[in-house]
């Protein structure tokens, strides 16, 4: 789930793009090792097929995700075995990580090759290195952003003037989106102290719950599953934030891909990408079956399964994609400009569709659009 925008003041004044957060994890504490942590990739979900072939000639593709339900095509593509199955002899290497800044930095080392990451880490990842980085060659997930308020002290959407609410972290997508909410409703915060009509708090997602519960805050803008752990808590959904979007969708989680991967390995891409397409396909076709595989892939990271009175409305709030919905990320780094977050970033040549439209097009499925961002 968040993904940050950082903007803090240069010595000449200007705001600039600094480090980032990823999408909000899990209240999960992962072994560190190296830049995240290694997932079992020696079970048997992730064993080559007798007989299969290496592509490429390559010997393993290293995949980077957090152990988070946004990233929900990571998690059951990589429990079930479809990343792999697509692969043949070329094994996947799975990376799990608990912040966007340290999933771009391993891209850039080449520690992974690609990654499912947040829009707001791979515009920083992209702008920072001035488009040399990186590319988005796919969408995974939309939706899953709600705000949750105590409903003793918050009646209706007016009432959240003049109280406490948190959001993950300063510039991150959800901090992004809720002071875009907070602009068009007329009120005037501070967006770096987060002070004014409202009390912006930026809060960690896994002490938000206890922070709601003490009393500290009176709500939250935040992904899934902490809205839902809220809810769980006696919080009411007021606001879900696809309502605010055309058709209720806007990217929540994308496919990144090293640029010199991809020049170097155009099949092993594809692979993957097909993978994610299936994988989209298979979650879709078995709902709970998949709801299943991805707790219990949580289960795997944080030792601990969501419950059924969370995880269940939280899988409902997350649809997975392959459409990358490239006009909501251009919309996100423009609410960041207006909150005063972000510089006006270049964004042309982020996406990279190709390969996505071949697989796509092979599996009889729609081309997806890069919203004029894409490389020529």
């Amino acid at each position: 789930m968040p993904a940050s925008f950082r903007a803090p003041r240069t010595t000449g004044g200007r705001r600039a793009l600094a480090a980032v957060t990823a999408l909000p994890l899990l209240a999960v504490v992962l072994t560190s090792c190296g830049y995240g942590s290694n997932s079992d990739d020696e079970t048997d979900k992730s064993k080559v097929a007798a007989g299969a072939k290496k592509i490429e000639g390559l010997d393993e593709v290293k995949i980077g995700y957090f152990p988070n339900l946004t990233h929900a095509t990571a998690l059951v593509g990589d429990q079930e075995g479809l990343f792999q199955k697509e692969l043949g002899a070329t094994k996947a290497k799975y990376t799990q990580f608990n912040a966007g800044p340290s999933e771009i930095e391993a891209l850039n080392s080449k520690s992974i090759d690609i990654g499912w990451i947040g829009p707001s880490p791979s515009i920083n990842g992209y702008t920072k290195s001035q488009g040399k980085n990186l590319r988005i060659i796919g969408g995974s997930a939309s939706g899953g952003v709600k705000l949750v308020v105590n409903p003793k002290k918050i009646k209706s959407l007016d009432d959240v003037k003049g109280k406490k609410i948190a959001t993950p972290q300063l510039g991150n997508t959800q901090d992004v989106a809720f002071l875009n909410w907070i602009k068009e409703k007329g009120w005037k915060v501070d967006a770096e102290s987060g002070k004014g009509d409202v009390s912006v708090v930026r809060t960690d997602n896994k002490i938000t719950p206890d922070a709601y519960k003490s009393g500290s805050i009176d709500g939250a803008w935040v992904p899934e599953p902490t809205a839902s752990k809220l809810v769980a808590e006696g919080g009411k959904t007021i606001l879900d934030e696809a309502d605010l979007w055309p058709d209720k969708k806007f990217v929540i989680t994308n496919i990144i891909v090293s640029q010199s991967f991809l020049k170097e390995h155009p099949k092993v891409v594809e692979a993957v990408l097909r993978g994610s397409v299936k994988t989209n396909q298979w979650i879709k076709d078995n709902p709970e079956k998949a709801k299943a595989s991805a707790n219990a892939s949580l289960k795997e990271a944080s030792g601990k399964e969501l419950p059924a009175d969370v995880i269940d409305p939280a899988w409902k709030s997350i649809q997975t994609t392959d459409d990358p919905l490239a006009a909501t990320l251009d919309s996100e780094a423009k609410h960041a400009v207006k909150a005063g977050l972000l510089d006006k970033p270049n964004l042309k040549g982020i996406y990279d569709l190709k390969p996505l439209n071949k697989v796509l097009k092979a599996e009889g499925k729609p081309a997806v659009d890069d919203a004029d961002l894409g490389v020529k």
